[in-house]
C-alpha cells in the first residue's frame, strides 16, 4: 500500500471509495480535535472544582473524561482504518478545535458545569452534522460511530443541565 502524502488518504483494502473515505476522515478528524479539547476541559474542571458539590462533581467529571478518552480512541482508530492520519497532537488539537477555549480560572462547581454544558452542546451539534455528512457520503460505519458518540454527549449534557436546575 502506498504511503499517504500529507493530507491525503492512503490506499487500503477497505471497499469504501476514496472520496467517501476522505470525507469521513475530515469529519472524524474535526470531531477528534474537538473531543480531545473537551476532554482537556473536563480534566481541568475535575482538577480545579471547588464548592459544596465538590465530591459529586469531581467524580462526575472523572466519569466524563474517561468516556471521552474512549471516544477519542475510537475516532482516531476509525481515521486510520479509512487510510487517514489522526489529527491528535496537542498542537493540531489547539489549532483545529472549534470549541471556545476553556476558561483556566474557573473554580466554582456551577461555573464549571455551565462551561462544560456549553461545550458539550456545541460538540453534540457538530457530531450530529457529521452523522449526516458521513451517512450521506455512504459511510454507515462512521455515521454509526458518531451516533454512539452523540448519545454519550447528550447523556452527559443532560447530567450537566440537571445540576443547573
Amino acid at each position: 500500500m502506498a504511503k499517504p502524502k500529507p493530507g491525503k488518504i492512503a490506499a487500503t483494502r477497505n471497499d469504501l471509495g476514496a472520496n467517501v473515505r476522505e470525507a469521513s476522515v475530515g469529519v472524524l478528524n474535526a470531531a477528534l480535535a474537538d473531543t480531545m479539547d473537551l476532554t482537556n476541559g473536563v480534566r481541568m474542571a475535575h482538577w480545579t472544582v471547588r464548592g459544596p458539590q465538590f465530591a459529586a462533581l469531581h467524580a462526575l467529571f472523572e466519569t466524563f473524561y474517561d468516556q471521552l478518552g474512549e471516544a477519542t480512541d475510537d475516532l482516531a482508530e476509525r481515521v486510520v482504518q479509512l487510510g487517514g492520519t489522526p489529527d491528535g497532537t496537542t498542537q493540531l488539537v489547539g489549532e483545529k478545535s472549534r470549541l471556545p477555549p476553556y476558561p483556566p480560572g474557573l473554580r466554582d462547581g456551577m461555573d464549571h458545569v455551565k462551561a462544560l454544558a456549553d461545550r458539550y452542546a456545541a460538540l453534540a451539534a457538530t457530531v450530529r452534522a457529521g452523522i449526516d455528512t458521513t451517512g450521506d457520503a455512504g459511510d454507515a460505519d462512521t455515521a454509526d460511530l458518531l451516533t454512539g458518540l452523540s448519545r454519550t454527549l447528550d447523556k452527559a449534557l443532560w447530567m450537566l443541565e440537571a445540576h443547573l436546575g
